[in-house]
């Protein structure tokens, strides 16, 4: 069976030397976009290989299309498959920040069609404190032919906009709660959250020490924001359509499967100023 949510370090560490696992190293900091490359040059699990979310994983920004755009699918495609990701592999990705990146990899793999993917719970951090073997050795590996078969998984801005005031639409917000109410916000240059969403955030779905919470208690906690509201009815956003995934891979945890991503999310949003904006 496929790891298609979460995989432990325990089960990575038994399937290292798998031909057929593609580990990617997703480590980034939107302060600092070369901090991922230089951790990744330091140490990371041997066979992985590096993916940059600026690089490898967004389009260009043109001022108009938020901070991590969504690429075009096959484009995106053959970024995976320069790193050997084929039908044939299972991929696991990971970072520092418990989850926060690498279920982007995870959400962009699954629009694409590639199922069998997972995000090491815990990490790297996790793994490197168990003690498990680090290297900085470069990983030689072969490209690979990956064939892109997009998903119906996100909305654009119009779609949200023009279900704001409509019932059997939810929109959550991944952001810290201080961002979505329009306070401290550094990072974007309007402040607030689309008028009608509903705050989760991201950091909501770890426990103290990093790893995701029980299946059961994340359902219960979404069925409680949901109101027994379908989950296709879901749509995840966030600053920059990056931490959103976080939640949607909360709520497939949780079998609550079929919520989309808006994937410009915030940043994307306030480029228009005719959008509504809710403090």
């Amino acid at each position: 069976m496929p790891f298609t949510t979460l995989i432990s370090t325990a089960e990575l560490a038994a399937q290292a030397s798998d031909p057929n696992y593609v580990i990617v190293d997703c480590r980034h900091l939107l302060t600092d976009i070369g901090y991922g490359r230089r951790e990744y040059a330091k140490a990371h699990i041997p066979g992985a290989r590096f993916a940059h979310l600026d690089e490898d994983l967004s389009a260009k920004p043109n001022g108009k299309n938020g901070r991590h755009p969504l690429p075009d699918a096959e484009w995106l495609g053959a970024k995976f498959g320069a790193m050997g990701i084929d039908a044939s592999k299972q991929v696991v990705c990971y970072d520092d920040a418990g989850g926060a990146i690498a279920g982007r990899t995870w959400w962009s793999l699954r629009w694409l069609g590639h199922d069998a993917v997972a995000v090491l719970d815990g990490g790297i951090t996790k793994w490197m404190k168990e003690g498990r073997p680090v290297t900085d050795a470069t990983s030689s590996f072969a490209p690979a032919k990956f064939i892109a078969k997009p998903k119906p998984s996100f909305v654009d801005a119009q779609y949200v906009l023009e279900n704001l005031r409509r019932p059997g639409t939810l929109v959550i917000d991944a952001r810290a709660n201080d961002r979505f109410h329009g306070q401290n916000e550094t990072i974007d240059p309007v402040a607030g959250h689309i008028p009608g969403a509903i705050n989760r955030f991201f950091k909501d779905n770890l426990t103290a020490e990093g790893t995701y919470k029980p299946a059961a208690q994340l359902r219960e906690e979404f069925e409680r924001i949901l109101k027994g509201m379908p989950p296709s009815a879901v749509v995840n956003q966030c600053g920059s359509g990056v931490t959103a995934c976080h939640n949607l891979l909360a709520m497939e945890i949780a079998g609550l499967t079929g919520a989309r991503l808006y994937p410009g999310s915030w940043s994307d949003w306030i480029t228009d100023p005719s959008r509504p904006v809710a403090k």
